[in-house]
């Protein structure tokens, strides 16, 4: 796999964990939604910190 497709599924993930704690914010409410809200999170910053891994591979 090359780094564009790489780069491309990465900011896919991030732009659908952004979107989903989004919704999940104004959808839920209470424990399930904070719980979801957290998942979200960390799936994005996986996604910032690959992009950021195959950024300095690149270089």
């Amino acid at each position: 796999m090359d780094n564009t497709m790489v780069k491309a599924l990465l900011w896919m993930l991030l732009a659908a964990s952004v979107a989903a704690n989004g919704l999940l914010s104004s959808a839920l409410d209470g424990v399930f939604q904070v719980l979801l809200s957290v998942v979200a999170g960390a799936v994005g910053l996986t996604a910032i910190a690959g992009l950021v891994a195959v950024k300095r591979s690149a270089s």
